[in-house]
């Protein structure tokens, strides 16, 4: 059984030089898409400890495992909150962590413009929690209302309470004394931000390039100092 990766951010795929660059742990429906490649059909087991992160990557990679033709197991050994609950529900049979966390809530966003541009994206949102609301209710057999109210009390479970509402079908380690974990939902770099950061790794790649095509100086001339580009990061985080 391979075992796939869901660990950190559900981002898309061309935000994926960003978060390599920071060394933040994301996956993607590439990244996935390559490890189910890979499986080649044969039963696969996820292993998650996610936040969430963005619906549209999240579609995709649900509707991806959905479509798999082997058996899928998940394993929640962290989180598996918002985006990520919903494709840990992809999956045939799931387990938790005795001191995993899963959460659910309603869908989120903003918009800028006039009033029928706040009209389109209410009506966006009130769509997203719908379609939510019916994977939710259909995996677990609880009624489309109850789990509306859950998401609007954006609701967080512990291993034992997902299995009761019907989200895990069991807790791992029953046995052993689970430890206590504390939780944190936030995107470790925020959607303002991903262009920013793109066009400071793109400057200084095409300033590399510029680079090693001009020759090397005499020694004898004084070196100039380089810009250190971590600190262009600190001065477009803080602008």
């Amino acid at each position: 059984m391979k075992t796939v990766q869901m660990k950190g951010e559900v981002i898309p795929n061309d935000y994926s030089d960003v978060y390599d660059w920071l060394n933040c742990q994301y996956f993607s429906p590439k990244s996935v898409t390559d490890a189910l490649t890979e499986a080649n059909g044969e039963d696969v087991s996820l292993e998650i400890n996610s936040p969430g992160g963005y619906i549209d990557a999240g579609s995709e990679i649900y509707t991806e495992l959905m479509e798999y033709p082997g058996k899928i197991n998940a394993q929640i050994v962290g989180y598996a909150c918002s985006a990520a609950s919903w494709i840990a529900l992809a999956a045939d049979h799931v387990v938790m962590s005795p001191t995993a966390q899963m959460m659910i809530h309603r869908a989120s966003g903003g918009a800028i413009g006039n009033s029928s541009d706040m009209k389109s994206e209410y009506n966006a949102l009130d769509q997203m929690d719908k379609s939510f609301v019916d994977l939710y209710a259909k995996r677990t057999g609880k009624s489309q209302e109850d789990i509306y109210q859950m998401m609007v009390d954006t609701t967080w479970m512990n291993a034992k309470t997902a299995v009761e509402n019907g989200f895990a079908d069991e807790v791992m380690f029953e046995n052993k004394e689970p430890a206590l974990v504390n939780a944190d939902g936030s995107l470790s770099v925020q959607p303002e931000m991903i262009n920013k950061i793109k066009n400071l790794l793109h400057r200084d790649t095409e300033t590399s390039k510029k680079t090693n095509d001009v020759s090397k100086p005499s020694e004898n001339k004084e070196k100039q100092p380089k810009k250190s580009k971590k600190n262009d990061l600190a001065l477009l985080l803080w602008s």
